[in-house]
């Protein structure tokens, strides 16, 4: 399988918002959607008029534009779990990079009650963000407040387009190396 960052060679050869009305807030949920799908516009569309439909209901306000995204996104291109399960937690992460045709090494057998036990969300996400960077991909988290892991995955080269987006869109964002 291909991926969609195999060109990948220059860290500053990213998705580019110059193009992007900072006043536009459906065009940058729209970069958005397509920083956490790459390479597959499809699914990015489908995730955008989720997005639509809610905001049209008024399911969906600016501020709460991460917890609108994860009811549509997750599982597909994002998670967002409770940080007690570290099972689940792992198998999320595994489907996501599996998208992409990345295994994630997590040091041991990730199917073992004994070697589960013995890990916690925050190592866990460190653990798969440095497995993804390997392969030229970022692992992402925002602030849920709830005792909960929310994220998702975007190319490594389009690092600096994420912050600007996450700045844009006013929610906080940080590596999955970072999880609190």
């Amino acid at each position: 399988m291909r991926h969609p960052d195999d060109e990948y060679e220059d860290e500053d050869d990213g998705h580019a918002l110059d193009d992007v009305d900072s006043d536009d807030h459906q065009a940058l949920v729209w970069n958005l959607l397509l920083l956490i799908n790459p390479g597959d516009e499809e699914a990015a569309l489908r995730q955008f008029d989720g997005y639509r439909e809610a905001v049209a209901g008024g399911g969906a306000e600016a501020r709460d534009l991460p917890e609108t995204l994860a009811g549509i996104i997750d599982w597909t291109a994002g998670f967002r779990i409770p940080d007690e399960d570290v099972a689940t937690l792992i198998d999320c992460l595994e489907q996501l990079a599996a998208r992409w045709g990345i295994g994630i090494d997590w040091g041991g057998d990730a199917d073992d009650e004994d070697f589960i036990a013995g890990l916690d969300a925050a190592g866990v996400l460190a653990i798969a963000h440095d497995r993804l960077r390997e392969h030229g991909y970022s692992l992402w988290l925002w602030q849920t407040g709830d005792g909960v892991q929310a994220g998702w995955m975007a190319l490594r080269r389009d690092d600096q387009a994420m912050r600007e987006l996450a700045a844009l869109l006013e929610f906080e964002l940080r590596p999955g190396g970072d999880a609190l």
